[in-house]
């Protein structure tokens, strides 16, 4: 089997950060998110400038810069999954024309669910390990079981914020699910599965559709 280039769609909280991980060890390829290829390549010259000049003023980095960062870390990587980009249509058409995916996987989960997953989240304030209230508790509540440390909610976390990215997901992303949809590319996987059920679809989606 070559290694596969999947593109992992889903709203905050659907879980694309475990599936990611899980890809990546199971097919040994590279996990790429928009945040870290633009860290990775602040000073990365373009057309438009460097990112580093849009992050270090606060402003959004505009798309046609965000494509050369994306283009950059998917030449350098034999597989990928791709997590975060593209968010628009924009976006969707710069990739379909660098790059062709073998599997285009959309997480689906209700917004009841979404926002009970992201309001749930704890961080642990000394070693970051990640906790829920409910699917991950820690042994004793507010503690970490790892070192010890107080575990807050983050400021992004709250439901008023995650309505909100959960809105704005679907203003600019959903065109992306549908772009696929209708291009006949998209697996639609029932992300309120259970973790390791949610696996089992996408091992399987992205085993059949990897050349041999």
């Amino acid at each position: 089997m070559g290694a596969p280039r999947v593109l992992l769609l889903g709203a905050p909280g659907a879980g694309k950060g475990t599936q990611s991980r899980r890809l990546v060890d199971e097919f040994d390829i590279e996990h790429v998110t928009t945040g870290d290829a633009l860290r990775a390549n602040k000073d990365m010259e373009t057309e438009y400038g460097t990112p580093r000049e849009y992050m270090d003023a606060g402003d959004l980095v505009p798309d046609p810069v965000v494509n050369e960062i994306v283009e950059a870390a998917l030449s350098d990587a034999e597989g990928f999954v791709l997590d975060g980009y593209p968010r628009n249509e924009s976006q969707t058409e710069y990739l379909d024309d660098i790059t062709d995916l073998d599997a285009v996987l959309y997480l689906e989960v209700a917004e009841a669910e979404l926002v009970e997953r992201i309001t749930g989240r704890r961080v642990c304030e000394d070693c970051g390990a990640n906790y829920h209230v409910e699917f991950n508790p820690p042994e004793e509540p507010g503690v970490c079981d790892e070192c010890g440390g107080d575990l807050y909610q983050r400021d992004d976390d709250t439901e008023e914020v995650a309505r909100d990215r959960i809105d704005t997901y679907r203003e600019n992303t959903e065109p992306v699910v549908e772009y696929f949809r209708e291009k006949g590319t998209l697996v639609e996987i029932d992300g309120e599965q259970t973790p390791e059920e949610v696996w089992e679809d996408v091992r399987a989606a992205v085993a059949d559709r990897t050349d041999p």
